[in-house]
């Protein structure tokens, strides 16, 4: 049975209605639960749903400002679905100071950087998540998005040949240490 309570949300005998937000029903009150918007805010962003996402993301964070998880994902959303690269790129950061031993905390921070235009920044960081973590799949795929790949050095041989990727190596070292 559903009626219109004087709290503005939809209720049902005995638990509350989804009705955009994520409520729960506690001793007769409406209340929000934190988990289910972030939860359902992190399917919404995987269904690139962001504009949707951010708002539910944002419930979770506000209710919680010191949770790692609500810091990042809100800030991802902040970078997908606002644009708000600064703002988007502080959250990320927070987040990984806060628990930098959480891959996905780095992944954010990258996808927002390169979002950014922010490419070489966004290697950086997925390059120095890489030495903390080893070669994680999840990782190098990132990277590898990111990465606008430069021509072989020997275009007469393939691009996986082993000469081609130690000189190639060899290249990304000395440009990477040439522009500090």
């Amino acid at each position: 049975i559903f009626r219109w309570s004087t709290s503005s949300t939809y209720t049902t005998e005995g638990a509350a209605m989804n009705s955009g937000f994520a409520t729960q029903r506690i001793k007769g009150t409406v209340q929000l639960d934190p988990v289910v918007d972030f939860k359902k805010g992190l399917e919404l962003l995987r269904n690139e749903y962001p504009q949707r996402a951010l708002g539910r993301l944002q419930r979770a964070f506000e209710s919680d400002k010191h949770n790692a998880y609500y810091i990042s994902f809100f800030g991802l959303s902040i970078s997908r679905a606002q644009r708000k690269w600064e703002q988007a790129s502080d959250l990320c950061e927070i987040a990984v100071k806060l628990k930098p031993t959480e891959i996905q905390f780095h992944l954010n921070l990258g996808e927002v950087y390169a979002s950014a235009g922010l490419r070489e920044k966004a290697l950086d960081k997925l390059d120095e998540a890489l030495k903390l973590f080893g070669e994680d799949a999840r990782l190098k795929r990132a990277r590898s998005k990111v990465e606008n790949r430069r021509a072989p050095l020997l275009p007469f041989i393939s691009r996986e040949h082993f000469m081609n990727r130690k000189l190639g190596k060899l290249r990304h070292g000395i440009i990477k240490n040439w522009s500090k």
